[in-house]
């Protein structure tokens, strides 16, 4: 059994570490290396970093971001938005990340899934998944942050990225992003049990008991989070010391 995952999340628009509400209505909170170099000192397990208006341009621009962090940052770190092909994930890895995080691309051509874990290995290739719930226990793929639907169900679409691949998949519960309400638990379990690859989950984290439950109950093997670290709302000691209490299996720093 691997460790349970803290992982902060880093939105990123232009040079700037953002923070956003249901992926929308984005707010600028400072220099992404400042927090980077905090989370990691205070004990983060990895990173992800998000260029969320990449889609939008059709391709990444962390690179920079990345490399400057790569130097001084030692714990892994996955890049994601507006990565489309080999070569993307060629020249992310290179300017230092260990993972990349490919949703619209993987929707748009799953092959890319495939071709991606053949060329770099599964554990580089991280299938991204913004959710939308439609009904109840059901939920729709969506992309460009939240904005365009494709009539994929999330469960199905999971399965199949785990066949073609992915060595992990990062599920975004965009109605919960940015509320502090706490994670769709319901969302985490039916992922985690319909495949065998770890399962991240992001979205909607406000308390530590919100950490537990997404671990205890929705059988997460990382969680996501940005706002409550970013505004200080807890820290990165409070949580890894609320899940050891929990017996949970955390790396203990």
């Amino acid at each position: 059994m691997s460790n349970l995952r803290i992982i902060p999340r880093l939105d990123i628009k232009g040079q700037n570490l953002i923070k956003s509400v249901q992926l929308e209505g984005l707010r600028v909170i400072g220099d992404p290396q400042e927090y980077a170099i905090r989370y990691y000192h205070a004990g983060a397990d990895e990173l992800i970093y998000m260029d969320i208006v990449a889609s939008l341009y059709g391709r990444n621009n962390l690179s920079d971001i990345i490399s400057r962090a790569a130097d001084q940052v030692f714990i892994p770190i996955t890049v994601g938005g507006g990565i489309r092909s080999v070569d993307d994930v060629r020249h992310i890895l290179r300017s230092g990340a260990d993972k990349v995080a490919i949703n619209t691309a993987a929707i748009a051509r799953p092959e890319l899934i495939s071709e991606v874990a053949r060329r770099f290995g599964s554990q580089a290739m991280v299938l991204s998944i913004e959710a939308k719930q439609i009904a109840p226990g059901k939920w729709e793929a969506y992309t460009d942050n939240g904005r365009e639907r494709t009539g994929l169900d999330v469960i199905e679409w999971a399965k199949r990225g785990a066949e073609m691949g992915a060595g992990e998949l990062m599920v975004t519960a965009v109605d919960r992003e940015g509320t502090r309400k706490g994670f769709d638990i319901d969302l985490i379990q039916q992922v985690r049990s319909a495949v065998s690859i770890p399962v991240i989950a992001s979205g909607g984290m406000g308390t530590i008991g919100h950490f537990l439950e997404a671990a205890q109950e929705g059988g997460a093997d990382g969680v996501a989070m940005a706002d409550v670290l970013h505004y200080g709302r807890m820290s990165l000691a409070d949580i890894r010391a609320a899940a050891l209490d929990a017996k949970l299996e955390v790396r203990d720093i």
